[in-house]
């Protein structure tokens, strides 16, 4: 008791039911817990019974060591919620020792369980109606979050945060059921801000007359992206990396050197992209905007697109295709004539896995067709690249290893708001269709509905959601046929549907002017999202000439996985996404990587493969490749050998080659080798 008489410093006394609660603290932590009855004497009230409580079990004590007890303490407090008549009491009972008492705000719940909690204006948490100090609302709010599953650091400060901002426990365990109070779902703002650059009037660009024409009777300026881009050479003929945000008005610029070569007779324009949904999107937009000008083509596989039956026209003055589609053309030796103006849109695949080589060898495929027509066609003064992109972590490296002048854009059309709320994977789609319903209910100040679109990890989910809103909507991926994407895509411009749900794949480029983006995954198939695709993809929401502001929401499934191979969980995810950086686009190269682009640049360019590898954007270990495509048969000298040509036609990696290779050996029929292929890839 001496010991424990010496580290007082704060004494607590608070009304229990038939005695007193008395807790002694020393630098916040409790040192004390006892028992204080109460006994009338004719000088007043005064200590009858005193029990120290240790290990759940009472310690009688004499009265006069809580008299000691009050005396060594450094102050005494007497709880508020005590009666005004036992607090009197005990008031009058110190009064007998010349001892002084403050009464304050406590937390019922902390004297219930023998500690003192006091209450201060700023550290007053609302529950269940009464005032609780933060300590025992964060017990409370572990509680619940014990109901919800397990959260990592990162969500659970998260929730601390909000919890002591709001002062209400109430609100952020309506917030963990599916509440969707937009003051504690708002993680952030990304304000808008338009850089004060002095436009480029149409009437003064120096353009061929139909083009020229034809944009006067759309607009009168150029945007500030293009307007920079054709101030620093564009309309000269300069390669160009553009990286701008989503909505700036990047793809005018490739189509404004692109279509004006073309007219000219300075080569036809190719405008690459990474995948079919979005080649068939641009090349509708193609055929509608210069189809009475310009011949348009289309060039999505080895040689048929699924619309309407019609081939590829190698001599089209305009070819959209997709990055696939135009590299099987150059690998299978297809003339594609003068080319006067390359666009790669969505540039930063670079930095993905199987289609980062592959794009980087198609590039360096391309400048060495460029180069080798120069040679033969008189007239004919080579190839502009023109690299679109909104989201690049290290744009001065990709500029100067492309060659390109840098045009970078940092302008944000509309704010954006990002919001986080937690939810199960059975409650998302309930909490989507609130949100997608209160946003289409919502107008604009330009008097356009608000959209959203629902980005999820797979094809099944996309129908599963679609099903479950009240509104219109549509389910969108590329399993859909093209009429059934372009119906799609045609009733969302008509504002006929609240929401499209769509795979995480199509998040590239696909051209839906939605002011909301629901994540109802973080993941892409069995990946989590990188910082570059999250801020592709939630770019989408806001559109300056539709919207006021874009909304984006993240539903959060905490100790969420969606393959046993994840080594993190959703809610762990979803903050390392909001708080990262965006990540460099660079292409790494493996011996797979290495050896099938290799084999690629000996098919197009024989002996010069190697200085087609020695430009691309990785690092390729070129002598390496050389000679385990010599030890595996695939060339023979520098010329391909048929299995290698086959290969490289068919975009197989050696492994795959050697998979069936041994399976034809085995007689094993082709309908199975497809399927076990298809088996293997899946599980990989």
């Amino acid at each position: 008791m001496s010991q424990q008489l010496a580290q007082v410093e704060t004494l607590f006394l608070h009304e229990a039911r038939s005695d007193y609660t008395v807790v002694a603290n020393r630098d916040g932590n409790r040192v004390l817990r006892g028992r204080l009855e109460l006994k009338e004497t004719s000088a007043g009230p005064r200590p009858g019974k005193f029990r120290v409580i240790r290990d759940g079990e009472d310690h009688p004590r004499q009265p006069d060591e809580f008299v000691d007890l009050a005396r060594a303490a450094g102050r005494i407090r007497i709880s508020e919620q005590t009666s005004p008549e036992n607090r009197a009491r005990l008031k009058e009972m110190l009064d007998g020792y010349q001892l002084e008492a403050t009464a304050v705000r406590t937390c019922r719940r902390c004297a219930s369980d023998g500690r003192y909690g006091p209450i201060t204006s700023e550290g007053a948490i609302e529950h269940n109606g009464e005032l609780i100090c933060r300590d025992c609302a964060r017990r409370e709010l572990e509680r619940e979050l014990s109901y919800k599953g397990e959260f990592t650091g990162a969500a659970e400060e998260r929730l601390e945060e909000l919890l002591y901002e709001s002062g209400d426990l109430d609100r952020i365990v309506n917030l963990l059921q599916g509440g969707l109070d937009p003051d504690l779902t708002k993680y952030d703002e990304v304000s808008a801000n338009v850089d004060d650059i002095s436009p480029v009037r149409t009437e003064d660009l120096d353009l061929h007359p139909d083009l020229s024409a034809h944009l006067q009777g759309r607009f009168e300026e150029l945007l500030p992206v293009q307007s920079l881009s054709v101030r620093n050479g564009l309309l000269e003929g300069n390669d160009q990396l553009v990286v701008s945000a989503t909505a700036t008005g990047k793809t005018l610029v490739g189509e404004l050197t692109g279509i004006d070569r073309a007219l000219k007779g300075d080569g036809k324009l190719l405008f690459l992209v990474p995948l079919v949904a979005l080649a068939n999107q641009k090349h509708e937009d193609f055929e509608d905007r210069y189809g009475d000008l310009l011949n348009v083509s289309i060039r999505v596989g080895s040689s048929r697109v699924n619309d309407d039956g019609n081939r590829f026209d190698p001599n089209a003055d305009v070819i959209v295709g997709t990055y696939e589609g135009i590299d099987h053309a150059l690998r299978t030796g297809k003339d594609l004539g003068d080319v006067g103006t390359v666009v790669i849109d969505e540039v930063h695949t670079l930095k993905e896995g199987e289609r980062g080589h592959r794009l980087d060898g198609l590039i360096s495929r391309l400048k060495h067709y460029s180069e080798e027509r120069v040679k033969t066609r008189s007239g004919y003064d080579g190839t502009q690249f023109v690299y679109l992109s909104a989201t690049v972590g290290n744009p001065e490296w990709l500029a100067e290893k492309l060659r390109a002048t840098l045009i970078e854009y940092e302008e944000r059309p509309v704010p954006i708001e990002r919001h986080v709320t937690f939810a199960d994977s059975r409650e998302k789609a309930d909490i989507a269709d609130k949100l997608v319903k209160r946003e289409f209910d919502t107008k604009s100040s330009k008097g356009y509905r608000g959209q959203t679109i629902i980005f999820t990890n797979s094809r099944r989910r996309c129908h599963e959601i679609s099903r479950k809103l009240r509104y219109d909507s549509a389910p969108y991926h590329a399993g859909l046929d093209y009429k059934r994407r372009k119906k799609v895509e045609r009733q969302f411009g008509n504002q006929d549907l609240s929401a499209v749900v769509t795979t995480a794949a199509l998040a590239a480029g696909v051209d839906f002017p939605a002011s909301q983006v629901i994540f109802d995954s973080l993941a892409m198939g069995i990946e989590w999202l990188s910082v570059q695709e999250f801020s592709q993809m939630l770019g989408r929401a806001g559109r300056p000439d539709y919207h006021d502001r874009g909304r984006v929401y993240l539903l959060v499934e905490p100790d969420g996985v969606y393959h046993n191979s994840m080594d993190r969980t959703e809610d762990e995810v979803a903050f390392t996404l909001l708080k990262g950086e965006m990540e460099d686009v660079a292409t790494h190269y493996d011996e797979t990587a290495a050896v099938e682009e290799t084999l690629a640049n000996v098919v197009v360019a024989g002996k010069k493969a190697k200085r087609l590898n020695d430009r691309m954007i990785g690092e390729v270990p070129t002598k390496h490749a050389i000679g385990k495509l010599l030890e595996w048969e695939f060339i023979d000298g520098f010329e391909p050998t048929p299995l290698g040509r086959g290969i490289t036609r068919h975009f197989l990696a050696p492994d795959e080659a050697f998979f069936m290779l041994d399976a034809i050996r085995k007689g094993t029929d082709p309908y199975q080798i497809v399927a076990d292929l298809e088996l293997r890839d899946n599980e990989e």
